[in-house]
C-alpha cells in the first residue's frame, strides 16, 4: 500500500530517525518496516540507500526476514549493487534462495566478487550445479579455483566454512620483508590476525600473531618467532568438531590443511560462532522431531517435515495403547485406575525428558564419554530413585486421600517409583546406544524414551493394581 502525500509530507527528516532499527524486545521496529515498505513502494532510492543499504549485514538481514516476501525481491532490485549480499548469509535459507532465484546470475557474480571466500561460499552452496558453473565462470580464475575447491568439500565441513584467503609467508623472511609485504600486497584479506608460515610446497610449518610481528626487531627472521600450530584443522573436519577445537583450546582462528597437510584456508572465530548456534538450533529442532524447518517455510512444507516423526508418535501410542487393553478388566472394576495412570505415564515422560537432554547435549559436547560413562549412568539412576520416591510418596498420598483407599495411594506410590527410574536409565542409556551404532541421539532419542516411559508406566501401575486386588487382596 502507497503513502498518501500527507503520509510522505509528514514523514520524519532521514536524518531525524533514531540509530537503531530495533525495538526494545529486539524486533525491527514496526515504524521502521512501514518507511520501508513506503520507500519500496514509492520506489524512494534515496531512503533506500542511505538507510537501508547502509545498514550492518545482520541488521539488513533482519530487515529482509521482517519485510513481506514480494518487498524483499523488490528491495533488492531497487538497491542493485548498493545491496550487500553478505546480508543472505543472515537469513533462513528459504528466504535467500528465494532472493538468489529472483536476480541475474550476471549479478549475483558481480556481488560474490566482493564477499570474502567462505560468504560467497554459503550462497553458492545452495544454487543448482547449473548457475554455479555460470556464476563461477564469470570469476577472475584463481577466485574460481579456490571457490570451487571449498565447493568440493562436504557438507557442513571445516572446508565449507573456511576462509580462502590468508597470509602465508617463507620461514627464511624477515619480519621487516613481511612488514612490507602486508603494506604492500594488494590481494590480502581485510582482517587477519595471524600470519602463517609454509614451506614451498604449502605444506603448514607454523604461524606468527600480528602483535609478536609488530613487538619484533625487523632484521629478526620468522622462523624464530613462528610457533608451531598444534591445532589444524582438517579440510574434512566436520564443522561442529572444529568447533569444539576452538572451545577446548580457546583458539580465535586456524590453519585449515587438506589432507597432505598443505595450508587451504582459515577459519575463524566468527564462523565459529555461526556454527555452534546453528548446531544447538538442530540438535533443539531435532529433540523436537521437528528436523531442519525454518520459520520462513510455507504450510505444506512445514507440515511435511512434521509428519513422519509424528507417524511414528501415533505408532508407539498404538503400542502403548495396547499395554492398557491388558488391563481392561481391571480398569472397569476400577475407575479410579483410569484417573490416576495418565499421570505416573507422564512424569515417567518428563523425568526421561530431562535425562535425555542432557544426555544428547553431554554426547554433542563430548563430554560423555566411555571412561565417564558409567559413572553419569549411576548417577542418573540414583537420581531416577530418588525423583520416584519423593513423587511416589507424594502422589501416593494425594491418591489415598482422594478416593479414600490406602490401596490405590500404595499401588500408584510403587509405580511410579519404578518408572520415574526406568525413565532415567532409559534417558540415557538410549541416547548412547543410538549414538554408539551411529545414529544421531538428538534425532531419534525421544520417541524410543518415551515409548519405554509410557508402556513402563502403564505395564507398572495396571500390572501392580490387577495383581493387587485380584490376587494380593482376593488370597
Amino acid at each position: 500500500m502507497t503513502e498518501t502525500e500527507d503520509e510522505i509530507r509528514n514523514r520524519p527528516p532521514i536524518e531525524e530517525m533514531p540509530e537503531s532499527i530495533y525495538a526494545e524486545d529486539g524486533s525491527v521496529r514496526s515504524d521502521f518496516l512501514m518507511l520501508v515498505g513506503a520507500a519500496i513502494a514509492d520506489r524512494d532510492l534515496l531512503f533506500l540507500r542511505q538507510r537501508v543499504a547502509r545498514l550492518h549485514e545482520s541488521e539488513l538481514g533482519d530487515l529482509i526476514e521482517a519485510i513481506q516476501a514480494d518487498q524483499r525481491i523488490a528491495l533488492v532490485r531497487l538497491l542493485g549493487d548498493d545491496f550487500d549480499l553478505t546480508a543472505l548469509t543472515e537469513v533462513d535459507e528459504a528466504i535467500r534462495l528465494q532472493i538468489v532465484e529472483n536476480l541475474p546470475n550476471a549479478q549475483i557474480a558481480a556481488a560474490i566478487g566482493e564477499l570474502d571466500s567462505d560468504d560467497a561460499v554459503y550462497i553458492l552452496e545452495d544454487l543448482d550445479q547449473a548457475d554455479q558453473d555460470e556464476i563461477l565462470a564469470q570469476l577472475p580464475f584463481t577466485e574460481r579455483v579456490r571457490l570451487r575447491r571449498a565447493l568440493d568439500y562436504p557438507e557442513s565441513s571445516a572446508g565449507r566454512r573456511m576462509q580462502t584467503e590468508f597470509v602465508a609467508v617463507p620461514p627464511f623472511w624477515t619480519v621487516g620483508q613481511t612488514i612490507d609485504y602486508m603494506r604492500d600486497e594488494e590481494d590480502l584479506p581485510e582482517s587477519f590476525s595471524q600470519i602463517f608460515v609454509i614451506d614451498p610446497t604449502f605444506r603448514l610449518l607454523g604461524a606468527v600473531d600480528l602483535d609478536r610481528i609488530l613487538r619484533t626487531k625487523r632484521q629478526v627472521k620468522i622462523e624464530a618467532i613462528m610457533r608451531e600450530t598444534n591445532h589444524p584443522i582438517p579440510a574434512v573436519m566436520d564443522q561442529e568438531e572444529a568447533a569444539q577445537e576452538f572451545e577446548q583450546y580457546d583458539l580465535l582462528s586456524a590453519a585449515v590443511v587438506d589432507e597432505g597437510g598443505r595450508l587451504v584456508g582459515v577459519l575463524t572465530i566468527d564462523d565459529v560462532v555461526d556454527v555452534i548456534q546453528e548446531e544447538a538450533e538442530e540438535d533443539l529442532m531435532r529433540l523436537g522431531g521437528v528436523g531442519d524447518e525454518e520459520l520462513s517455510d510455507t504450510v505444506t512444507e512445514t507440515s511435511r517435515s512434521r509428519v513422519p516423526w509424528l507417524f511414528v508418535n501415533l505408532l508407539t501410542a498404538i503400542l502403548a495403547a495396547s499395554v492398557i487393553s491388558l488391563f481392561e478388566a481391571t480398569i472397569e472394576e476400577i475407575v479410579a485406575l483410569a484417573v490416576l495412570m495418565p499421570i505416573v505415564a507422564g512424569m515417567g515422560g518428563n523425568a526421561g525428558s530431562q535425562t535425555m537432554t542432557v544426555t544428547v547435549r553431554a554426547l554433542a559436547t563430548r563430554n560423555l564419554d566411555i571412561h565417564n560413562a558409567w559413572r553419569v549412568v549411576r548417577r542418573e539412576a540414583g537420581v531416577g530413585l530418588l525423583n520416584g520416591m519423593v513423587f511416589g510418596i507424594l502422589i501416593g498420598l494425594v491418591a489415598g486421600l482422594w478416593f479414600q483407599d490406602v490401596n490405590i495411594g500404595g499401588i500408584i506410590a510403587t509405580a511410579m517409583l519404578i518408572n520415574m527410574f526406568a525413565a532415567a536409565v532409559a534417558g540415557i542409556l538410549i541416547p548412547i546406544l543410538l549414538d554408539r551404532l551411529g545414529a544421531d541421539p538428538a534425532v531419534s532419542s525421544a520417541v524410543f524414551v518415551t515409548t519405554v516411559t509410557d508402556i513402563t508406566g502403564f505395564f507398572a501401575f495396571l500390572g501392580l493394581a490387577t495383581w493387587w486386588f485380584r490376587i494380593g487382596v482376593g488370597s
